[in-house]
């Protein structure tokens, strides 16, 4: 049955002193055939809005075109039915606000996006309700601090929680401290009281199911649905969860492939680590004959920011060495103390304990590097320093040497991590695009099996998180912090970036929230970040599936698996609703009923083409939803000009885009076509991973196009650009559209 369309078109904030609503009335009534058309000067008012709801509710309108402004703003207001069928045109931010008022050219473009809004409504469908039975229990792994908080925080919010550890109790690295660092003011003093409390209050909770010695065999499924099994004692446990927090927190970075340090040479050469365990014990010693020590060296960043080792900072060694200093000065307080740093880092109020520390008259601090460490014979270490403060270099004899060794995060293998990083590196920068391609397939399968099995997920990319930038498994996106690329799997704590015990429990807060929100959005079969709210879902028409399985292989989420054949599974829950399988498809077989192939074809064919002795030519920008559409509304927020040769298709992200809705806009006659997708690359990342990315690589089917077409390449052109660069986007429209005029007409438009 056909839709009975209500267009509602609001002529408040400069639309309707810009354009002839009357006119726009009267393309929804006729070529729209719209069962209903109403202007409104204020459509966002409790009137405006009532409007809408009446025509919805007597059945006047049964799906809703809203031509007012941006679909970014006044969700709230145009929050109607979530299965009814709804399309917003933006006609404030990108034509009435940065185009000249009352112009032909501005009413053009107006009535363009008006049709378009009209199309894509036409072939939208209903979203379809969810069925499942979704679980909203919570699977934490890791019950360290990080591990024990979340569990305890989501237990106290009223969900259940199945806690899994592998050591035979709980506490992690925290419980065998001798203490940790300053709490509270005034930060000059370390607290000893330790994690008893914690570890109770998660054994007797009524809510939370702890396991240890414990392993995870297999995690198969999707949020709200994940099927866990976990061998306890030799017996497996089956339970069904609805979210995971992995907080598998760290270990030390191997202090012997830091061979000039002198670890393995001398026992009395120790990591922190080993120092730690040391002191709670009670007495600090030198290993080599168990008698008390008198000097001590402590050289920090032993392995971190060292580009041979681990890139980055480790976050807590400074803050180790100068607790541990102090249980030096507890025990001896005539002891020397030497601290060889590259820059001491203690972030906020944990500079106020460096600085007490400082005052100690017998603590030697140094900016240097540390160039040897050697024996001394009979007794005793030595170390060589060069470049310090003091100019020149320097020699210091101690007693232990402690190396504060970096913190490498439970989910990664190190020569694994640098071979990835050159892979990545070789795919981006390699001059023959045979290695660029032969590193690309490298770096995804080290991604895809580099990791320590922790969760051993049944997915075809592999049984662990993605490790990303130096092994860590998070987003590495601001926007989405605990986010992973497995959707409803969050990480927390010393996994997810290097940190000390109090950060890792506000992290556990974070991810709990999180889970809480995946697992409730799940149920009512929302999607999670970036397009939280979207209950569509993608549909496959599998009779015309060719196996070519590059849906299950672009995916950047996994969301799809594959069978023997290779045909696709698709785990619709774990789909965060990208389109880049869409885009991936040469077989377009994949649709979602609010965004397919033919609603975007759809709104193509709307556009009006002007005839060539018109000269006024058309320009067809796909542009990403997440930063490039904003932008441009800032840029109408600013009231920047910019030609209005252009029409605006918003693409979820530009890896949904398919090839053939270029091939169809240039054969239409659009004189060029400009995709502006999200910046990627080592300081930016996409909104989908890699949707950017991927219409990067698939530009070279689409210059074959081009020449099939028998068409200059100089009519496509593909850029980033962010959020914060709205003067950016109008400049580059305005000089793409130079270009195109100077090009000349499409020969195709007159055919």
């Amino acid at each position: 049955m056909d839709k009975k369309l209500g267009v509602y078109i609001c002529s408040g904030c400069s639309i309707g002193d810009s354009l002839d609503t009357g006119s726009l009335v009267k393309i929804a009534e006729g070529e729209g055939k719209a069962a209903c058309c109403r202007v409104h000067p204020f459509l966002c008012s409790r009137e405006g809005v009532d409007w809408i709801r009446k025509d919805l509710e007597d059945d006047t309108a049964d799906a809703v075109v809203i031509a007012a402004c941006s679909p970014r703003v006044k969700t709230d207001a145009f929050a109607f039915d979530p299965f009814t069928v709804m399309e917003r045109v933006n006609l404030r931010e990108h034509v009435a606000w940065c185009q000249k008022p009352r112009d032909e050219d501005t009413q053009m473009m107006a009535e363009d996006y008006l049709r378009m809004g009209i199309a894509k409504a036409r072939k939208m469908e209903k979203l379809i309700p969810v069925s499942e039975t979704i679980s909203k229990k919570i699977l934490v792994v890791g019950g360290g601090v990080t591990g024990m908080t979340a569990a305890k925080e989501s237990a106290d919010a009223g969900y259940e929680v199945l806690l899994v550890e592998r050591e035979a109790s709980l506490g992690g690295y925290v419980a065998g401290v001798k203490s940790r660092f300053p709490g509270h003011p005034p930060y000059a003093e370390t607290i000893h009281e330790g994690i008893r409390d914690t570890i109770d209050a998660v054994l007797y909770h009524s809510k939370i199911q702890v396991l240890t010695s414990a392993h995870i065999d297999k995690i198969q499924g999707q949020p709200g649905m994940f099927d866990v099994e976990i061998e306890v004692g030799g017996s497996i446990v089956r339970d069904r969860v609805g979210a995971i927090v992995q907080a598998t927190g760290w270990k030390p970075y191997d202090p012997s492939k830091l061979g000039h340090l002198g670890y393995g040479s001398s026992p009395d050469i120790v990591t922190n680590i080993e120092f730690e365990e040391m002191a709670a014990k009670g007495r600090i010693f030198r290993p080599s004959d168990g008698k008390p020590v008198g000097s001590v060296l402590f050289i920090q960043c032993a392995g971190s920011r060292d580009k041979a080792h681990l890139p980055y900072c480790s976050s807590v060694c400074c803050m180790t060495t100068l607790k541990q200093a102090g249980y030096i000065r507890e025990q001896n307080p005539d002891a020397k103390i030497y601290v060889v740093y590259k820059d001491i880092r203690t972030p906020g109020q944990y500079e106020k304990y460096y600085k007490a520390a400082q005052e100690d008259p017998l603590t030697f601090f140094t900016k240097g590097e540390v160039v040897s460490v050697e024996k001394k014979s009979p007794i005793g270490l030595a170390a060589t320093v060069a470049d310090t403060l003091l100019g020149g270099d320097i020699e210091i004899k101690a007693d232990l040497v402690v190396l504060a060794a970096g913190m490498v995060p439970n989910s990664a293998d190190g020569e694994a991590i640098r071979a990835l990083e050159d892979a990545e590196l070789k795919a981006r920068t390699s001059d023959s695009e045979k290695q660029r391609a032969e590193a690309a397939r490298k770096a995804e399968e080290l991604r895809r099996h580099k990791g320590t099995e922790i969760l051993n997920l049944a997915y075809r990319q592999g049984p662990d998180l993605p490790a990303l930038r130096y092994g860590f498994p998070d987003s590495h996106f601001i926007c989405f912090p605990y986010e992973t690329r497995r959707t409803a799997i969050y990480t927390a704590g010393a996994v997810r970036a290097p940190m000390d015990s109090a950060y890792a429990m506000e992290d556990a807060l974070g991810a709990a929230m999180k889970s809480i929100q995946s697992v409730e959005l799940a149920a009512q079969g929302q999607a999670v970040h970036p397009r939280a709210g979207d209950m569509s879902f993608p549909d496959f028409f599998l009779q015309r599936c060719t196996q070519c399985k590059r849906c299950t292989e672009e995916c950047p989420f996994g969301a799809i698996d594959e069978d023997e054949k290779g045909t696709p599974r698709p785990n619709p829950y774990r789909c965060r609703r990208c389109g880049v399988c869409l885009g991936a498809c040469p077989e377009r077989i994949i649709s979602f009923k609010n965004y397919s192939v033919d609603m975007i074809a759809s709104m193509i064919k709307a556009i009006g083409i002007p005839e060539e002795e018109e000269e006024k030519p058309r320009i067809l920008v796909f542009m990403c939803e997440n930063d490039a559409y904003p932008a441009l509304d800032i840029a109408g927020l600013r009231r920047l000009k910019y030609d209005a040769s252009v029409r605006v298709i918003p693409l979820r992200c530009l890896g949904s885009m398919n090839i053939v809705w270029i091939a169809d806009a240039l054969s239409r006659g659009f004189d060029g076509i400009l995709l502006i997708g999200c910046k990627f690359g080592d300081d930016y990342q996409c909104h989908f991973i890699k949707g950017s990315e991927l219409a990067d690589r698939r530009m070279e089917n689409v210059k074959e196009t081009l020449q099939r077409l028998q068409l200059e390449s100089e009519r496509l052109r593909l850029t980033q650009l962010s959020i914060n660069e709205p003067d950016k986007l109008a400049n580059l429209i305005n000089e793409f559209a130079d270009q195109i005029r100077e090009i000349g007409p499409n020969p195709y438009k007159d055919m």
